[in-house]
């Protein structure tokens, strides 16, 4: 199991260090219950308190489960440990359409609510591109709820562009537009 860089989280009082390494199946739930949580608390404004309510942290830990035995090739399900405690994930890979064999795709990124501008989602981001290009990929996609300016922000900020692309995403029974956003991949230091 790899283990990326750490370092120490600059709003801590225990100067705990953020940990990125490679998910193992028994982190499906912390997987599972940082997505309902963040969920939860980021689109608030965009489903309504039933719909969020729908998602299941054990239906979400099976399939988290399952992803991480059985990762795809060119994939990376990556955790973020803030004092030894699961507090955010990664996941990226080949793009969904299938096209652009060249460009990979940032599936998603979430970090509980509590430890959101502490510089986890920055080492996950780093990370998870880090390993795009040691995939092969040269560029990266990601999507996006067009409605979600905090992440919109977050990835702007990480050099990601929108490029025009637009679609519909079909979630927790109902639809929300998303919008894609890209980024040109370097070799690590440059």
């Amino acid at each position: 199991m790899r283990s990326s860089r750490s370092r120490r989280s600059h709003t801590s009082d225990d100067a705990a260090e953020i940990v990125v390494r490679d998910a193992a199946p028994d982190d499906a739930g912390a997987i599972a219950h940082v997505r309902a949580a963040t969920w939860r608390h980021a689109y608030a404004h965009l489903f309504t308190a039933e719909q969020l309510g729908t998602i299941s942290v054990d239906e979400s830990a099976t399939h988290w489960r399952r992803i991480v035995q059985t990762a795809r090739a060119r994939s990376n399900t990556l955790v973020a440990e803030l004092g030894a405690v699961v507090v955010g994930f990664a996941s990226s890979g080949v793009n969904w359409s299938g096209e652009e064999a060249h460009v990979g795709e940032l599936y998603a990124i979430y970090v509980l609510p509590e430890t959101q501008g502490h510089g986890v989602g920055r080492e996950l981001m780093t990370e998870s591109v880090r390993r795009l290009w040691g995939e092969g990929f040269t560029e990266a996609m990601l999507w996006v709820f067009e409605d979600n300016p905090r992440a919109r922000r977050f990835y702007e900020l990480a050099g990601w562009v929108a490029d025009g692309g637009a679609k519909d995403e079909r979630v927790i029974g109902t639809t929300a537009p998303a919008v894609r956003y890209r980024l040109t991949l370097e070799a690590p230091g440059q």
